[in-house]
């Protein structure tokens, strides 16, 4: 198998799986005659998605800014907190202890208590998305930094490099595979819990559609919302694989790239 082969196969791949799965899904549903309003077969399924394109993709845009802003403003102190766990022990023992207490929460507590101060709407969506996203960007950020060879410190500091110079010219570029390995996870987290806050207090998104389909006994919509939900995380984790490939190109150099 040539490599262009090679690469073609790895491509059409997770569609094949995709429609496999499809396929059996599809054959459960008229071999048991499981009725709709339990499972509605795929084809069910995108033939509301066809019929209500416009409603589910206003819904669907509502969904993906809001997990968007939060997503990027996890990214943002993520970063900046990871840094400084990572860099300074005396901030990694004072701030790691409680990041791990409040990670322990479940963040389906906490949007109650955003609606009580905030209300309904999109501003509770963005919160939410921004704590669950937020914590696995620290942790990978902070261990990245935290796992600089103390040899390469020493060979560093022989040269006269100073602190700031071991931090940004070898914890940084260390720490970025990490970051993306995050951003991958976190990419995905930030539309559970934007989707979360949807259905449990919003008004707007396509979290509320499901709600809203699922009250009516309208499974097939309701799971038009979720492979909906699927392609926007897809989508998203493809970008970040793609910047990660970019970016971090030397940390594949020994994988064979086509």
């Amino acid at each position: 198998m040539t490599a262009r082969q090679r690469r073609l196969a790895r491509l059409a791949m997770p569609w094949l799986t995709l429609a496999v799965l499809l396929l059996l899904w599809e054959a459960a549903c008229l071999l048991l005659d499981i009725p709709e309003i339990i499972a509605p077969r795929p084809s069910r399924v995108i033939e509301v998605m066809v019929q209500r394109w416009d409603l589910l993709l206003r819904f669907c845009l509502e969904t993906f800014w809001t997990t968007m802003i939060g997503f990027f403003l996890a990214i943002g102190f993520g970063l900046l907190l990871g840094l400084a766990i990572g860099a300074s022990p005396f901030i990694y023992a004072g701030l790691y202890p409680l990041l791990i207490a409040f990670n322990a929460i479940p963040k389906v507590a906490i949007v109650p208590i955003l609606m009580i101060w905030l209300g309904i709407g999109a501003l509770p969506a963005v919160i939410t998305a921004f704590v669950i996203s937020f914590f696995p960007i620290v942790v990978n950020v902070a261990t990245g930094l935290a796992t600089i060879e103390p040899e390469m410190r020493d060979v560093m500091r022989s040269l006269g490099a100073s602190n700031w110079e071991i931090l940004t010219k070898v914890g940084v570029p260390r720490a970025m595979p990490y970051l993306f390995a995050s951003l991958k996870v976190a990419a995905t987290l930030a539309f559970v819990g934007s989707v979360l806050a949807e259905t449990v207090g919003g008004n707007r998104g396509i979290g509320f559609l499901m709600l809203s389909a699922s009250a009516r006994n309208d499974s097939a919509t309701t799971f038009a919302g979720l492979f909906a939900i699927a392609i926007m995380g897809v989508g998203v984790y493809a970008a970040c694989a793609l910047i990660e490939r970019r970016m971090t190109r030397w940390a594949f150099r020994g994988q064979v790239v086509n």
